[in-house]
């Protein structure tokens, strides 16, 4: 990794502290810790756009050559714990997995005790575009610090599930992408101009989906609309259906984790990944 003034590893650290975001607290009794033995884990900035975006990074102490690389991209609650925790997951599978705070210019998403508050005020002014811009940055950043650009994954949760199926169709070097329980169709405006039904005949990357068969907030249908739409348009992407699970399945530390849905779905996100050759 490159070197870093320790003033700006201490700027860096405050903006992405340990912890849980204000809005998710009290953190359930089911949130797994993973510890960071044997591996190299921090905080460090990327330039994209002229501006200095915080990111977290976790890898295996030792690589032995250029590393298959995972971008994972945060809930609506940013780059907090569980985000952090999960590229630790990735690193122990030999990965270096990389999460920028892609909210940085709009506010910090961990201080919002009101989800309503933090979808208003941070959330809804994050363009899509810009978005996609600094996951290339991303992306570039990995590639240059210790990543294998030929070997390149993109997995996103709730807000970021989205994200990832529009980044698997904006950036032809993703080999593969995992998308958890992200929305799939809704209303458009200058900052969502198109969403992941709108963008299935430009995928250039096949997407694993994972979605919760009683979550409100994507319904069946929507879910069924993109299952028709990939296979219409011969797409490799699949999808699948967790009968018993709700919207963020994967969230161990909220009362909506369904550990048997999580655990599954990331064993198949890992052979996923392995199978189309990250």
């Amino acid at each position: 990794m490159t070197a870093m003034s320790p003033d700006r590893r201490h700027f860096l650290s405050s903006t992405l502290g340990l912890g849980f975001a204000l809005a998710v607290r009290p953190v359930a009794a089911s949130v797994i810790v993973t510890d960071s033995q044997n591996l190299a884990t921090g905080v460090t900035a990327v330039d994209s756009g002229g501006d200095s975006m915080p990111l977290y990074y976790a890898q295996p102490a030792k690589p032995r050559g250029p590393l298959p690389t995972v971008i994972v991209i945060q809930e609506i609650f940013g780059v907090h714990e569980h985000i952090q925790d999960l590229c630790r997951r990735l690193a122990k599978r030999g990965f270096l997995a990389v999460a920028p705070e892609l909210y940085f210019r709009q506010g910090d998403p961990r201080q919002v005790a009101d989800i309503n508050e933090l979808l208003q005020k941070v959330v809804s002014k994050v363009p899509d575009a810009q978005v996609q811009a600094d996951l290339d940055a991303v992306a570039r950043w990995a590639a240059d610090n210790g990543g294998d650009a030929k070997r390149l994954a993109v997995t996103g949760f709730c807000w970021g599930g989205r994200q990832a199926w529009l980044y698997a169709a904006h950036n032809p070097k993703v080999k593969a992408a995992a998308a958890w329980y992200g929305k799939l169709q809704g209303a458009v405006s200058a900052n969502t101009p198109r969403h992941p039904l709108d963008v299935v005949a430009q995928l250039q990357a096949p997407v694993l989906g994972l979605y919760g068969g009683r979550d409100q907030s994507i319904p069946a249908e929507s879910v069924q609309k993109m299952q028709d739409a990939l296979r219409a348009a011969g797409k490799e992407s699949e999808i699948i259906v967790y009968p018993d699970a709700d919207h963020g399945f994967n969230a161990d530390y909220r009362p909506s984790y369904h550990p048997a849905a999580a655990q599954d779905g990331w064993q198949k996100m890992l052979a996923w990944f392995h199978q189309h050759g990250v």
